[in-house]
Order: C-alpha cells, then structure tokens, then sequence
C-alpha cells in the first residue's frame, strides 16, 4: 500500500511517502516546510500539494492528514485549532482529494500519534494507552479496549483545555490551563514571565538578555539553560512538570490506562520534568490506577509526524 501523508503543524509542515505491507511500516520520501500563516489556508494548501507532486512515484493508494484540533474527521475539515489562527472551517479533505483524486482521511494529530505509537512505537502491545503531544500546544490521543477513542464529535482527548490553575500562561485560549503549563509555547510563556521577574531582581537568567523579546525565548532554549543549571529555567521545568503531574493524575484516575506515552518536549527534556511530575501524581493520582501505568517518552522521535500521517490513512 502506498501512502502519502501531509502533517500539519503550528509551526511546521511536512509531506511524507510510505509502504504498508500489513505489518510494519516504511518512510521513503519526505519535504517539509515552515508553516505560513500570512497566506489564507488554502494557500498554504496547495503549497503542500506541490510539495507533494515532487516526491510522488505514481499514483498513492490513500492519503492521511494529520493536524491539530479540533476538526471534524467525517467531514474532514479543521475547525480553527489554536495553533492555527485563521484555520477556521478549512475543508483540507475535499482540496486534497479533487486535486489528488484519492480518499484522503484528516486526523486529530494527537489520535494519529496515538495509533502511531500504538501499532510502531512506546505502546505497542498495550490495550488502554494515552499518548500526549506535549509540542507546541497539548492534546492526546485515547487507545481504550484496544481501538482509539474519538468521542461523539472527535473532539475526545482535549485534555490541553482542562484548567489546573486560576491563573497562568495562557494554552487553549485558557489561562492556567494544561496546555498553558505543560507545552512548548506554555513553557516559552512561563519562561518569559520568569525572566522578566528575575531581571527586576537582578538575577539575568542564561536564556534571557536585555532587548530580546517573548518570540526569542522558545522551550528549546530554556532546556539548554536548566541542563546548564541555570536558576530560573529550572524553575519553569519545575513547575511544569508538577502540572504535568497534575494533569496526568485527572487521566489515570478517570481512564485507568496501562501507559502514558508523551512526545516531543517530554521525550527531549523528560529529565528536567520528570521529579516535579512524580511528586505530584503520588500526591494526586489514585494509588492503584497509578501502581499499574508507565509514563514513558514517544519512540518515533522526531519522525513521529511522518507516522502519524501514515497511520492517518490506515485508519
């Protein structure tokens, strides 16, 4: 079966081939892009398309999309994720499928993950397993008696727009949210706030100079600092793995899964989240459940967008 997939991404996008042979999968060709969000969407589209034209040999047996929410997987159309400003009613399925003329399923990139990382990665043999993105924004994707759980609407696993605090950056268009303290823009915002405390103090945190702005100070950088040891950035690790903890508590008390699986910041830095985060799941989450859940980092690594499109058209 060969596939081609369009991953679609807040801050980057990428088009991929591969085989499936009914039992494992195989990347082949891939080209990505930064994702433009000054052209309208369709733009951006078909910039996708072309990019797909140029690695194709022949004709795809089905095409996945994977993107962030929410949209409407039946439809197929994304309905203005945060991550996406002015994504808002995009009927990608329908500009896919008249250019391509194949069947082309969207997917929550979450959903898609999960069934990646179920059927090739972290939770392969599991029967009740959460995959959380932890990239730029915080969704999940549920795997619940062996099948992924979309919801009545495929809106399930929005877990990013839970609020753990009153107040706090702002992730889901919520301040004090899940995806507020636990992603990669909610780390940049808690980081920049930090800093900027820090600097009236005169403390000047590694990842912050005089001038810079909020854009400059991304999650990657403030890693760099705490692995460095500096103060400040360790602070925000700190507490952004206690709301982690917190939030993953809410999901094994009420899923009771075998396995949380977590990508990206989590799977490069889960050093510096991972004590805040035990500390407070022993304090929150419900002994037993707990006892029999492993919270481990995503497997597929930096390729796991490539997957999750690929497992977009399996489904």
């Amino acid at each position: 079966m060969y596939i081609l997939g369009f991953d679609i991404g807040g801050t980057k996008c990428a088009v991929n081939t591969a085989l499936w042979d009914d039992e494992r999968v195989t990347l082949l060709k891939k080209e990505r892009c930064p994702t433009d969000l000054s052209v309208a969407p369709e733009k951006m589209i078909e910039k996708l398309i072309g990019m797909a034209e140029g690695i194709l040999d022949g004709r795809p047996d089905s095409i996945g999309i994977s993107s962030g929410g929410p949209l409407d997987s039946e439809r197929g159309v994304i309905l203005g994720p945060p991550n996406l400003p002015g994504w808002g009613r995009v009927e990608i399925k329908r500009q896919i499928e008249e250019h391509f003329g194949v069947c082309a399923h969207l997917e929550n990139d979450a959903n898609a993950c999960a069934v990646a990382e179920w059927k090739f990665g972290a939770g392969r043999g599991t029967n009740n397993m959460v995959f959380l993105t932890f990239g730029t924004g915080l969704g999940a994707g549920l795997i619940l008696d062996g099948k992924l759980y979309r919801g009545t609407n495929g809106n399930a696993g929005e877990v990013g727009h839970i609020r753990l605090e009153p107040t706090g950056p702002v992730g889901f268009g919520k301040a004090g949210s899940f995806e507020g303290f636990s992603s990669g823009g909610g780390i940049a915002k808690l980081a920049w706030s930090k800093a900027k405390e820090a600097a009236s103090a005169g403390v000047t945190p590694a990842y912050y100079r005089e001038g810079m702005t909020e854009r400059d100070v991304t999650a990657g950088t403030v890693a760099e600092a705490a692995f460095h040891g500096d103060e400040t950035a360790r602070e925000v690790y700190r507490i952004s793995g206690e709301k982690l903890g917190r939030g993953l508590s809410v999901l094994i008390d009420i899923l009771n899964p075998e396995r949380i699986v977590i990508g990206s910041v989590f799977a490069r830095s889960g050093a510096l989240l991972r004590e805040s985060m035990e500390k407070e799941l022993l304090r929150e989450a419900l002994a037993p459940s707990l006892e029999v859940c492993k919270i481990v980092p995503a497997e597929l690594g930096e390729n796991i967008g490539d997957y999750a499109s690929v497992a977009a058209a399996l489904l």
